[in-house]
């Protein structure tokens, strides 16, 4: 995909921010404790961590600015799931609230951010403040069609997908090659293995897919050599830190 700028990249993410605090406003209590598709998370377990991302993302570029470096998560993974497992039951009032800080501080220091200061290293990924943001707008796009709350996959922009296809393109096996063929769009291809299966389908349905998410307008189908088979098992996301 075509690189989007810095100042691009920022509007995405308050649009994305945007997105989930329309979504959040008409919650009820009875709605936080629904079952995700994320095994063993509820929505209040989801909304959680998206607020526990935004401080992260809030506290690496904080850091950053001052020319340090801090782990991801305060407390490392077992501060995350501690974190999230303590708020997932707060009340819908609470989750706004929890969120609506939290995205606060972390706009707050990506508004002020000059040019040079996007390229600052950081802890996260051992990559700079541009991937933290990136990581950001990842977050929110795909945990927000986690919620279930009517933005699902199918909502993808064109350009968010050819980015995560970019992304994720780390999960595939080594030795297969994907030739993904999205409708009424170019082929894309990524893998570099000699084994080539081609999968086909709409591109939010080959995002969704690739981010272990359910896709929602229809099916994938998957050739080997021109015969039918099961979607490939793809690897872990890209780095331990990365959304469930």
């Amino acid at each position: 995909m075509t690189e989007i700028s810095n100042d691009q990249l920022l509007e995405r993410l308050k649009a994305a921010a945007d997105n989930v605090g329309a979504k959040l406003n008409g919650l009820a209590d009875a709605e936080v404790v629904v079952p995700t598709e994320l095994p063993g998370w509820t929505r209040g377990h989801v909304l959680a961590h998206i607020a526990h991302v935004s401080t992260a993302v809030a506290r690496q570029i904080e850091y950053a600015l001052r020319g340090e470096k801090i782990e991801f998560y305060d407390g490392g993974q077992g501060g995350r799931v501690q974190a999230i497992e303590m708020n997932a039951g707060h009340t819908a009032a609470e989750h706004r609230e929890y969120i609506s800080t939290a995205m606060t501080r972390a706009f707050l220091v990506l508004d002020e951010l000059d040019e040079s200061q996007w390229t600052l290293p950081v802890s996260y990924r051992d990559g700079d403040v541009r991937g933290v943001a990136l990581a950001y707008w990842r977050e929110l796009v795909i945990h927000l069609a986690d919620l279930q709350l009517g933005r699902g996959p199918e909502s993808w922009s064109k350009e968010f997908c050819l980015y995560l296809v970019e992304f994720l393109s780390a999960r595939v096996p080594e030795g297969l090659r994907l030739k993904l063929l999205p409708l009424g769009l170019p082929p894309l291809s990524v893998g570099t293995g000699t084994r080539t299966v081609s999968i086909s389908g709409m591109l939010t349905d080959i995002a969704a897919w690739l981010a272990g998410r359910t896709p929602t307008l229809g099916s994938l189908r998957a050739e080997a050599a021109a015969d039918s088979v099961a979607l490939p098992t793809l690897l872990p996301w890209p780095s331990a830190l990365a959304a469930k």
